[in-house]
């Protein structure tokens, strides 16, 4: 893990700056942060993916000093930090989140180890601090104090609305954040600030970035098999499992296996970018690098795919084009419904893609970009619906077996 965020870093001052590290990190680290900002485009291409390799240490170093086990569920959230570190978390932002659940945690007499899931994937809030301190003009300690109550408010929520879908949603935060996103949101618009979405995105990074990105997911694969001996058996097990919350592959398969599985899942997403004509950016690689993260923790190619071809064919009847920001978005983190598909099959997969973009491409507006996770706030409101109906005809359909 500490190898392959190093290297984002080392690939950053490879490709280097605009206009010097400090001066590209600064802008980054200065701006609002809310949905969608390209930190290609704020800052440049070398310094996203520094940032993106700090703000994953961190979270890896963080679950090492706490001596939680790196397995699926870690490296999902590690990743996740990663890539949305290309598009919203900086080095600074996510601090505040931390210190919300530290403090949760200490309400309820126990120690950050409990919540540290909360605190990796809670730090989809981050905006909320860099909103609060760059935007609404609050400063250092404004930022600070909101962020930190944002990050206090997901812990007691996120096991309450893990239980609405039942597992069916694999951004559980994302969830949970969007409805803290959207009391924030209301809250600023209540007092006359305006919040509203952004959207900035980068062009013209295909040639530099797709090889560079092809030959880092490769790798996984070819470590995956060095580690397995060569074995493809237990990899081919995994396409076995639903992918429902938890499924931790590293757990249950081992960790040569879990690499394969995530490096097959980060190409599927990077060559359906570049085959629709996409752009591979900020906020697209964050996509992929939580496709990949989650190729530890639920997702794999046959439970994903479905919910990818839904999603892709829904824009066949809307008015939005594949190649615009918000259906790449979509059909990328779409795949956080790929349980649906591992449990009920890929029909219901593919349906599940297709209401997942008429509903992510119109939830953005509630929480005003302070929920980085957009796709797994729609996604939870999809698979909350979806199950209840699935469930209920899978019941009929087992009582009539009786």
């Amino acid at each position: 893990m500490l190898l392959y965020l190093c290297a984002l870093i080392i690939a950053g001052f490879i490709f280097g700056f605009e206009e010097g590290f400090i001066q590209d990190l600064r802008e980054i680290t200065t701006v609002p942060a809310v949905l969608v900002t390209d930190f290609f485009v704020v800052g440049s291409l070398g310094a996203a993916l520094v940032n993106s390799g700090l703000v994953g240490i961190v979270g890896l170093f963080f679950a090492f000093f706490l001596k939680v086990p790196i397995k699926g569920p870690i490296i999902a959230a590690i990743f996740t930090m990663a890539g949305f570190s290309f598009l919203g978390k900086t080095i600074i932002n996510i601090w505040p989140i931390f210190l919300g659940v530290w403090l949760y945690a200490k309400t309820q007499r126990e120690t950050i180890h409990h919540y540290i899931l909360n605190a990796l994937f809670g730090t989809a809030l981050a905006p909320i601090a860099s909103s609060v301190s760059f935007g609404l003009g609050l400063g250092i300690w404004g930022g600070l104090i909101l962020g930190a109550l944002g990050g206090f408010l997901v812990p007691p929520l996120a096991g309450h609305f893990l239980a609405t879908h039942q597992g069916m949603n694999l951004y559980n935060i994302g969830f949970t954040a969007g409805f803290v996103g959207t009391l924030f949101a209301g809250l600023f618009r209540g007092f006359g600030a305006s919040k509203d979405l952004v959207e900035m995105w980068g062009t013209g990074f295909n040639p530099a970035i797709f090889i560079p990105l092809t030959i880092y997911l490769s790798s996984m694969i070819i470590v995956g098999l060095i580690l397995n001996k060569g074995q493809l058996k237990p990899y081919f097990e995994i396409h076995k499992m639903s992918g429902a919350l938890v499924s931790d592959f590293v757990t249950q398969k081992g960790i040569g296996s879990t690499l394969m599985n995530m490096g097959i899942v980060g190409l599927i997403g990077t060559l359906y970018v570049i085959i629709v004509g996409g752009e591979l950016n900020g906020p697209s690689m964050a996509g992929i690098f939580t496709i990949v993260g989650f190729g530890a923790f639920g997702k794999h190619s046959l439970n994903m795919t479905p919910v990818m071809l839904g999603a892709f064919l829904s824009l066949q009847l809307f008015h939005w084009s594949p190649t615009e920001a918000g259906p790449i978005l979509g059909v990328l983190f779409g795949t956080t419904l790929a349980p649906i598909s591992g449990s009920f099959g890929p029909i219901a997969g593919i349906i599940a893609g297709f209401l997942h973009m008429s509903m992510v491409m119109n939830v953005g507006y509630l929480h005003g970009g302070l929920n980085l996770y957009n796709n797994g706030f729609a996604g939870g409101l999809v698979a909350t619906m979806m199950v209840g109906v699935l469930k209920h005809f899978q019941t009929d359909s087992e009582k009539e077996g009786d």
